[in-house]
């Protein structure tokens, strides 16, 4: 039989986006001026001719599935600030990705893939078009949404809010969790100073797409009108999945944030992006309040301590000093206090009347616990106010002061609970408790209550345009004592067991893995050096004043630890008046060790 051939057209291909990776050493092949001796590669090397660009599966922080094109072989913390040039969020050096944690309880992988599917299809999945894929030159990152890529620099769907459409996905996803647990999600934070490549990933992989650090710069209504919905999307997951712990009024003053968000939504025309002047002035007032919990006179009032000691208390500069009664104030005081480093933790239950502060003052081998007991809302908040601000070594003359008691006042507020029952809308089945509250407190009271606390709550921010709602809800996340803290179990030099090390925006702290209990707490700004053992895996911390500070990381890699540490002092570095550019060079100078 005649061969018969059959000719096909001529395509051209484009071989640009192709490099070599060598898998045995995990490296990229880039620097295309060297030889391959020069690499060290033998004739025997097995090369791979791959695209750099491949599909990622990103889990936005509002859970939504899309699929992403990203450079496999840039360092993941430049892949981050394209991923969010695309998605149009700005101050991509707050974001990273992490590995999905893996549910202990589930033995089998394919039950929790299946899992996973139903939620993606909850929400709309972003799939790559048909045809755009092969020899189309590519920006550095491409996002597709249903069947078109995701125009860049107005991703809106991404600025929009969507409820919970089950309360099944929350039971689904809801476990509690011990702090043990909290710290080996962390586990899971991927290297910013290499590859994805390099880190493992495959290709269509799910990766998480998470707000790493605490420390949100800037934020702006005009601008971030995606960056606050996705910060609010991940302060709900987080109060609804108890990553962080808050009270019973706290939960019901988030739940009618949430009703009210999700209200105005539904009720916002998709175009509700083009945000009228007077919703982005009314919210300007909310984000000053929110840059003072970012940053984080003598006021003489009657305190009792627990352990009920009434002393007369006076507060000036960042010492308090306690007497036994008003006339003894000009005297010496019975005991004196320093909270320059101190902890500051509110408890309060307003309908109660209980208006507390646990302070944990350091001292040579560990922490005092003291705390102090407000008469009433307004005394609380002007003394908390002044706490946190000398925990910070400023003085309640500080520009802040007066915010942030404004602050405290507000978030105070938004919890009353005792309104006017004629202004309380009836109960209507469209609200969903079982979808705006931890399932907790779904065992402990039945719908309808919960339904009647959310609306009597929801009198106190029925008024809030939609941006304003967010915003608030970001604001009250922030005040709940936990906030900002990333824990990890670690070994410390002298210990016998395994404790935990929290690390926030400004600080570590030692803390008691069964009870969370801070024992010690360290300054970044008291910090000389810190660096890393890279074969005992052990991190040291050298301070101005103290002395120096060891630990062995359990579990994690301890260039995560190192990483969250100088990420931080990374970005207390940021000024409003320098451009966007981010100095990438000094990132991983402060949080690449010697590797």
């Amino acid at each position: 039989i005649p061969a018969v051939s059959h000719k096909q057209p001529h395509v051209k291909k484009d071989w640009s986006d192709h490099a070599l990776w060598w898998e045995k050493k995990k490296t990229w092949l880039l620097k295309t001026h060297w030889t391959l001796d020069k690499y060290g590669i033998q004739a025997d090397a097995r090369l791979l001719f791959t695209p750099q660009h491949k599909l990622l599966r990103l889990q936005l922080p509002n859970m939504k599935h899309m699929k992403v094109k990203v450079n496999f072989s840039d360092r993941v913390f430049k892949a981050v600030s394209d991923i969010c040039k695309t998605f149009n969020i700005r101050h991509p050096e707050e974001l990273s990705l992490l590995r999905k944690p893996r549910d202990p309880k589930k033995k089998k992988k394919k039950l929790e893939e299946a899992e996973e599917d139903d939620l993606e299809l909850e929400g709309p999945l972003l799939t790559p078009g048909s045809g755009e894929l092969n020899g189309s030159p590519l920006s550095p990152t491409t996002a597709w949404f249903g069947d078109s890529p995701l125009s860049e620099g107005n991703p809106s769907i991404l600025a929009v809010s969507q409820p919970i459409s089950s309360p099944d996905i929350l039971v689904k996803l809801y476990k509690p969790q011990s702090l043990l647990d909290k710290a080996k999600i962390n586990q899971g934070w991927l290297d910013s100073s290499r590859s994805l490549m390099e880190q493992d990933v495959k290709e269509n992989e799910v990766l998480l797409l998470r707000f790493k650090y605490h420390s949100f710069f800037d934020l702006n209504p005009k601008y971030d009108a995606i960056r606050v919905n996705q910060l609010y999307e991940q302060s709900k997951w987080a109060i609804l999945l108890e990553e962080i712990e808050c009270t019973e009024e706290e939960m019901m003053m988030f739940a009618a944030l949430q009703y009210h968000i999700n209200k105005l939504s539904i009720m916002s025309s998709d175009h509700h992006m083009n945000n009228s002047e007077k919703e982005v002035d009314e919210v300007d007032a909310a984000l000053s309040d929110l840059e003072i919990t970012l940053e984080g006179g003598k006021t003489p009032k009657k305190l009792t301590l627990k352990g009920y000691k009434q002393y007369w208390c006076t507060f000036k500069d960042i010492t308090v000093s306690c007497y036994k009664s008003k006339e003894e104030a000009h005297g010496t005081p019975a005991l004196q206090m320093n909270l320059r480093g101190c902890e500051v933790t509110p408890d309060v239950n307003i309908s109660g009347q209980k208006f507390n502060i646990k302070l944990l003052i350091p001292v040579a081998d560990g922490m005092n616990e003291i705390w102090l007991r407000c008469d009433m809302e307004k005394q609380y908040a002007h003394w908390m106010a002044a706490c946190r601000l000398a925990s910070k070594g400023k003085t309640m003359a500080d520009s802040s002061y007066n915010l942030e008691v404004q602050n405290i006042l507000s978030f105070l507020k938004m919890q009353h609970m005792n309104p006017d029952p004629q202004f309380i809308e009836p109960i209507t089945t469209d609200i969903n408790p079982e979808c705006l509250v931890s399932p907790r407190y779904l065992k402990k009271y039945k719908n309808k209550q919960i339904s009647a606390r959310i609306l009597e709550a929801h009198q106190n921010v029925a008024q809030m345009s939609l941006i304003e709602a967010k915003v608030r809800f970001i604001q009250a996340w922030q005040s709940l004592p936990e906030f900002g803290m990333t824990h990890f179990l670690a070994k410390f030099q002298g210990g016998k067991r395994e404790e935990l090390i929290g690390i926030t925006y400004n600080r570590m702290i030692r803390m008691d893995a069964s009870t969370g209990d801070a024992i010690k707490t360290w300054r970044f700004s008291n910090m000389k050096q810190w660096n890393v053992n890279w074969e005992i895996k052990m991190v040291t911390v050298e301070f101005a004043d103290e002395p120096s500070l060891s630990f062995i990381c359990a579990e994690v890699d301890c260039k995560v630890v190192h990483e969250f540490i100088g990420g931080y002092i990374f970005l207390s570095t940021r000024a409003k008046d320098q451009n966007e550019s981010l100095d990438e060079e000094m990132f991983y100078k402060l949080t690449s060790g010697w590797v």
